[in-house]
This record gives structure tokens, sequence and C-alpha cells, in this order.
């Protein structure tokens, strides 16, 4: 150990002040990286959603099992100390790496944005996210743990609220970061000015975990330093194998039994290792329905800002894009830690023993009610939500941009339509009943047109002259991602037009055609149709009307009577009604549950392992997130359900049920505390070497840690 008393501030060891700020810098450098990867992935390297959304699902993974060799290395090799100090480097060197990889060429001869060498930038980001794993991932279970080591005997309650003051660092990290890398991200920059300033973005979190490197090491004088105990790990793991290998030998009847399954090692173990086993095989057989609750807690970046895309974000006078719904957790949280801790937790405490291990099984609870909150939600977007066409069937409306009425007779269905009009929403067809179509128009003969559809799509028949027409196949068969808004022109003109809007072109549109669409955030759009030859004299500059959230529209570009331009807006998709404000419910259900279940289940986990086995146990608590991942890959890939809502259903009651297992795990639970059992076992090694012979030791250690 480095120093036998610490020195103190408020009742605290002043050198938890360096482990909390290292720990906020490191949480900000660590979720202002991963609030910009997927975006990266596609903007930048190109990628498609499925790629850029696997590959930050396995980073993420990544980033929770690497911390089983960061807690190797602290206990059998370097000591939390170092491990902390030198896999911090590796960290920054990879965070730096990825800045690095975002840095266009010079040599960009495109001038479109895309770097020439993809592949170079490609592997080293890739080199960078792996260093950033180990990083990020070897020092999650050591720092934590190294915080708790700096408390004395008799701190247990400042020690549980260091660890509800680290978790909230942790959340003021990521809050802010992911407030302000996004901000940086659309910072313009470079020599081309459209370039989003990805080196900046990834810049500022690089700087960041070098600040949070120097804050550590600016502290090493405080620190209480513990020795590494040997390679724990593997001694856990040979202990635990060879009882069971002396356990399956011994099955005759003329042993005695023994009190426990562990205490068949003593033939190769001291007294000492096997309690200390004991203590956490109890711990790990609680882990196992533990990551039924992350399964549900990580998809706030997934499906529930996928449902935030289906709803309106007009909250008030402000506008919040649906990826900015997940900052309210980390507001959320940096509110409740401090109320819990303040108010709510002695207020229980009064009227009953509020233990740990119930605090997480309330907090499954809670999350799993979230669920229950966002299926509702789901129900009442699904009300609102247009009806689709189905595998069998095809949906069509008509657009007529002509100049007289116009009559569309279909199987069943006769439809008129005035001159710059369209029917009232989409009509519904049976793929194989829609094989022709006849139209005319008053003094004109009937033209029967026989297009092809293709089943399940959205089609517009544009109209202008009984023999004039156009099938365009929509592409729209759900709402525009992200909540964006599709638009698309019509020129009805003779030449063909470029229109801009925003930034994103709409080249050379043919006569009487149709341009795709494209996707836009909310809020009033800016556009020029360059047609000066077409109409001299004229205003070439429009604007859209404002645009919500999740709608597509139309907009027909006709001649006006005094010769100008004019454009008429046709609603093809309605915009989302249900507001996202009603995701706060869910919000706040899933970030009650998170603060009683993760800060409780961090510190419990610290409170019951042996000294040595600190880094064990937090890895393992670590390795639960990281299961929880896999979790959802696997029941998101594998149960593809018609509807949402059901999908949110299952996952409620697979852990409620998980939680009603975890209640009745935890009845059977005996808290220990680990410095006294190993206090006692001192004692009686001093006793034996003394060479007292003193058969009836004054502890039988199995009676306070029985399973």
């Amino acid at each position: 150990m480095g120093m036998s008393k610490s020195r103190s501030c408020f009742g605290y060891p002043v050198s938890i002040f360096f482990i909390v700020v290292n720990e906020f810098c490191e949480r900000f450098s660590y979720y202002g990286m991963r609030a910009l990867l997927v975006l990266y992935f596609r903007n930048f390297l190109r990628w498609d959603d499925d790629l850029a959304t696997a590959i930050y699902h396995t980073f993420a993974a990544l980033c929770y099992l690497t911390p089983i060799l960061g807690a190797l290395i602290a206990d059998s090799w370097l000591g939390k100390f170092k491990t902390i100090i030198s896999l911090s480097i590796v960290y920054t060197i990879g965070q730096v790496v990825i800045a690095v990889s975002s840095i266009h060429d010079l040599t960009d001869h495109n001038h479109d944005g895309t770097p020439d060498s993809l592949p170079v930038h490609v592997a080293l980001s890739m080199i960078g996210l792996i260093l950033i794993a180990f990083g990020t991932g070897g020092i999650k279970p050591c720092v934590s743990a190294f915080g708790g080591d700096q408390f004395e005997e008799g701190q247990e309650k400042q020690r549980n609220q260091f660890f509800s003051i680290f978790y909230l660092a942790i959340n003021a990290g990521s809050l802010i970061s992911t407030i302000v890398t996004p901000i940086l991200r659309v910072q313009e920059c470079g020599i081309y000015t459209q370039q989003a300033c990805y080196p900046l973005a990834f810049g500022v979190p690089a700087a960041l975990m070098a600040v949070s490197l120097i804050v550590f090491v600016l502290g090493s004088g405080m620190y209480k330093k513990f020795k590494p105990q040997g390679n724990i790990m593997s001694k856990v793991a040979k202990c635990i194998g060879f009882a069971i290998k002396n356990r399956f030998r011994h099955r005759s009847k003329e042993f005695p039994k023994r009190e426990h399954w562990l205490d068949w090692a003593k033939e190769k173990y001291d007294e000492r290792l096997i309690s200390q086993v004991k203590m956490v095989v109890k711990v790990m057989f609680l882990y196992i329905p533990l990551p039924m609750f992350w399964a549900l807690f990580d998809q706030q970046g997934s499906r529930w800002t996928l449902q935030a895309t289906t709803m309106s974000g007009k909250i008030g006078s402000i506008e919040i894009q649906p990826d900015q719904m997940q900052t309210v957790n980390a507001i959320l949280i940096v509110i409740m830690v401090p109320i819990m801790d303040a108010v709510v937790y002695p207020l229980i405490a009064k009227c009953f023993n509020f233990t740990s291990l119930k605090k997480m099984t309330v907090g499954m609870f809670l999350a799993s009610m979230a669920f229950v909150a966002a299926a509702i939600v789901q129900v009442e977007i699904d009300k609102t939500l247009p009806v689709f066409a189905t595998e069998n069937q095809v949906q069509i409306k008509f657009l007529n941009i002509g100049n007289n009425n116009m009559n569309v007779y279909l199987p069943g269905e006769n439809v008129t339509l005035d001159q710059m009009s369209q029917t009232k929403g989409f009509m519904t067809f049976d793929a194989n009943k829609l094989t022709s179509i006849n139209i005319s128009s008053p003094g004109s003969p009937v033209t029967e047109i026989f297009p092809t559809f293709e089943p399940g799509q959205r089609y517009t028949l544009l109209v202008w002259a009984p023999n004039g027409n156009l099938v365009v196949k929509d592409g729209l068969n759900q709402k525009p991602e992200k909540g964006e808004n599709g638009i698309r022109f019509v020129n009805t003109l003779n030449e063909p037009l470029t229109i801009t809007m925003s930034g994103k072109v709409y080249a050379d549109i043919a006569s009487n055609n149709v341009s795709n669409y494209q996707f836009f955030p909310s809020g009033v759009k800016e556009y020029t149709i360059n047609a000066t030859e077409l109409a001299p004299n004229c205003p070439s500059d429009f604007k859209s009307s404002s645009l919500d959230f999740g709608s597509a529209y139309t907009y027909v570009i006709t001649r006006a009577n005094d010769g100008c331009l004019e454009v008429k807006e046709f609603e093809d998709i309605p915009p989302n009604t249900v507001n996202m404000a009603l995701q706060i419910p869910q919000y706040f259900l899933l970030t009650c549950g998170e603060v009683v279940f993760s800060v409780t289940g961090l510190e419990f986990s610290y409170s019951q392992a042996p000294s040595n086995m600190k880094a064990v146990l937090q890895a393992g608590w670590l390795l639960t997130v990281a299961v929880g991942n896999i979790i959802v890959l696997i029941v998101a890939g594998a149960g593809h359900f018609e509807k949402q809502w059901a999908e949110y259903v299952l996952f409620a009651s697979l852990l409620l049920v998980v939680c009603v297992i975890f209640a009745i795990m935890a009845r059977f639970y005996t808290y220990v505390n680990p410095a006294e059992i190993e206090a006692q076992l001192d004692e009686e090694e001093k006793k034996r070497s003394i060479g007292k012979d003193n058969p009836l030791s004054t502890l039988e250690p199995d009676s306070q840690t029985k399973m």
C-alpha cells in the first residue's frame, strides 16, 4: 500500500476528485465518439445502414467484453493504477487514429467529399476502434474498483455515495458530449466547405481523453495503491474446476458429505481462497438473470429512436429531432441520482430495509413497465400510420397535371379528376385484379392502358391527356426514415428542369415527368428552379410550406396565367401526429429503473467481493451488459413481428419473468462482509502458525457463506 492515511475533504479522500474527473472526461470522449459513429460509417465511409449498425453493435459488445482482459491485467500483473494509465494511453492513441482516419486526403480529386483512398480510411478507423475497445473496456472494471479502494474501513456510507457520484460523472460526460459533438460535426471545415467536420468532432473527444489521462496521473501521490495479487482469475477457475472434479470422483457414499460443493477443493487449496471463491460464485450466480435488463435498456439507441421517427417533434415552440430524444435519459439521470440519494432512499429506509438486491429487483420491474409504456405509445402511433400495401396488393393514386377534367375507370371504381388535382389518398387493389385502366376526358375517345404493377408497391399515375400518362413507382412503402420528409417534383413544362433544394440537386427532370424523392429534416426549405430561359424576368426562388416529421409531398411545377412559374403541393404521406413528448414516461420509467439497478449493482458487486477480486466482479458485471446487447441482436433478428408493439410486450414480459426469478434468488442470498471473513481467516492462520493446536476453530467460515 502507498500511504497509511489518505488526506480527506468532507469525509471523502481527496484522491476521489481525480478519479471522478478522469471518469467524466473518459465518458465524454467515449460517448462523443460513439454518437458520431453510425453517421461516420454511412456518410464518410459510404456503408449502408445494415453494415453500419452491425459494426456499431459489434464495437459496443467488444467494449463490454474487454473488461475481462482489463481485470486480468490489473489483478495479475500491473495492479489497477498502472493498468488504468497504460490502457488510457492505448485509448488516447485509438481516438487520435480515428480522428486522423476522418481527415480528407488533400488529393481529393473527385471534389465530391469522398476520399480517394477509401481502404486506407476504413483500415485506420477499424484500428482506431479496436484500440478504443481495448482501452475503454480494459479500464472500465479498474476505475470504479480503484475508486472504491480509496475508502477506509467504516466509510461504507461515503463509498456508496461515491458510486452514485461516479455514475453521475458518467452520465454528465455522456450528456454533454451527445449534445456537443453533433454540433461540432456540422461545422463546415476543410477545402470543400460542404464536408461535415469529422476531424474536429473526433478530435475533441481525443483531446479530452488526453486530459483525462493527465488528471489521473496528477493525483498519483494521493492514491492508495494495492499490489496485484497474482493471477486471480485462473486461480478461481482452477479452484472451481478441481472442486467439481473431486466431488465427481468421490460420488460413492462412504465419504462424509461436505457443507458446500466448493469444500471439495480443500485437498488442494487453502481455506482462504475457497471462502473467497465462494463469495465470488454466489454473486456470479446472481448475475445470471441480469443481461435481460440490459437487453431492454440498450434499445433506447435503436428501437426507441426508430419509434421517435414516426412521431412529431414539435414540443411547444421547440423542435426535437428523433435522435435527440436519447438525451432525455442522460438529463433525467443527472436529476434523479441526487434526488434518489437525498430524498427517496432515506424515506424508504425509515419504513423497511431496502437492501441492494431489493433495489435491483425494483429496477428490473420499472424497466419492464417502461416497455409496457412504449407498447402503449406504439399502439397510439399505429392508429395514425397510413395503411401501406401488403404483399399481394397494389396501391395507386391519380394526379391530373393537365388542363382538362379526366375520368379514370378501374375495376369497380370510377374517378373524376378536376384539372390540377389528385385522388383523396391511395386506392388499394388485389395485384391480380388490376390489369387495365381506362382514361378519358370530355370530347375525346377512351384510352386503355395495361401497366405492369409490382405487388406490395405504391404507384402514382400522372395524367395530362387520355393518351398522355405516366405510371410512376413511388418507392415509399413506409414512413420516411429518421422522421425526415420526402419531396419530389413533377415538371409540366416543355423543357427539362433542374431544381436545387437545401443543397440537394434534382437534375434534368424531363417534360411531363417526375423526379425521385429526396429527404429533408423538418422546417421551411428554400429551393431554386433554374428556368431563366423559360420564364425570364420571373422569380426563380421558392419556399416550401413548413415541413413537419415523416411526411412526403409531390410538388407540381406549372406555368401560371402571367407566364411565370408556380408550384402546387400535393400530400403523398401525411406527417406524424403523435407527439414525441409521449415518449417521456417510458424514458422516465427506464431511467428510474437504471438509477436503482445500475448504481446499486456496481456498489453491490464491490461490497460483496473479496479485496483481491474486486475487479473480477466488476468485469463480470460489465459482461452482463455485453450479453444483453447480444440478446437484442438475437431477438430482433429471430422474431420478425408483424406489429412493433408486440415486440415491446414480449421484451416487457421476458424481463418481468426474469424479475420474479431474480427476486426469488435474492430471497436466498445472505450478505457477507468480505473484510470480516478475511480478518477471521487471518486470525486462524496466525493461531495455526503460533502452533496452538486449536481443533475447535472460532469460526466455521461456511456458516457465513452458505449458498
